[in-house]
């Protein structure tokens, strides 16, 4: 009896170990979501960073108005962090728009091991395809410490979280566009959106300050959507619906035919 009772106790503390260890296995996609609900909200515009060139900035006096592309990162990162800062480039060269003119890019770290000899080393990666990017203005490369990154990215609705063991951190893949007064206008999902999606994105941030009347006019034939970060043709899905409305009646008129001769026949 007393070896039973032993053993049913060793078998529940087991259980209980099993449940603990479980409950803290590091859940990356639980970490690394977006939230949508930020998207009209105004950001932490009183957080402060330290630049490329080691000087503290306030987030809020960088943005001077102008439509800007927000991308959290960590300049260190092993992934996919290097490849959306290069994807976002590549994509800004078939712009009509002028970096530093008509927008602002900013690329902060949420990593509080990072600085700005970090931030350096990127710039000088991306100065070896942009060779612009080192001296053209509009481009600032922001590290920070811990409670910077942390505000300004749960303004953003961005989430992340470090993994112990692998020593990296969970995060998505984006780019925040804001209006030029500091709010979240939308988001550009992973590197698979276009030069017209951030295009046109650039032209509903600018609300008439970007963008000419073929801008604007563009914005009345595409749609943004939400769930894919890209624009899509509103006349394509109005020909899409026009063409299952079509094929509805089509079918009902069938039908209402079929019963009238029905009724018809003795």
């Amino acid at each position: 009896m007393n070896r039973e009772r032993i053993s049913l106790v060793l078998a529940l503390l087991w259980l209980m170990t099993l449940q603990h260890s479980v409950a803290q296995t590091f859940d990356p996609f639980s970490a690394a979501g977006i939230d949508t609900a930020q998207v009209g909200q105004r950001l932490a515009l009183d957080t402060r960073f330290t630049d490329q060139h080691g000087r503290s900035v306030r987030l809020g006096d960088l943005l001077g108005g102008q439509p800007t592309l927000l991308v959290p990162l960590y300049y260190r990162c092993p992934n996919v962090c290097d490849a959306a800062l290069s994807t976002l480039f590549s994509q800004l060269t078939h712009q009509p728009y002028r970096l530093g003119r008509d927008f602002q890019v900013i690329a902060f770290s949420f990593d509080p091991r990072e600085d700005s000899h970090a931030a350096r080393e990127e710039l000088a990666k991306l100065s070896q395809h942009w060779p612009s990017l080192a001296v053209e203005p509009g481009l600032y490369l922001l590290t920070g410490d811990a409670a910077a990154g942390q505000a300004l990215a749960r303004s953003l609705g961005f989430g992340y979280r470090f993994d112990e063991q692998q020593q990296q951190y969970a995060h998505s893949s984006a780019v925040a566009v804001l209006t030029g007064d500091g709010r979240l206008s939308r988001w550009l999902y992973g590197l698979g959106y276009q030069a017209s999606d951030v295009r046109l994105a650039l032209t509903e941030a600018g609300q008439g300050k970007l963008g000419a009347f073929k801008e604007q006019l563009l914005l009345l034939c595409y749609h943004y959507d939400p769930q894919s970060g890209t624009y899509s043709s509103r006349i394509i899905v109005l020909l899409q619906v026009a063409g299952m409305a079509t094929v509805l009646v089509l079918g009902l008129f069938i039908v209402l035919a079929l019963r009238r001769d029905r009724q018809r026949q003795p």
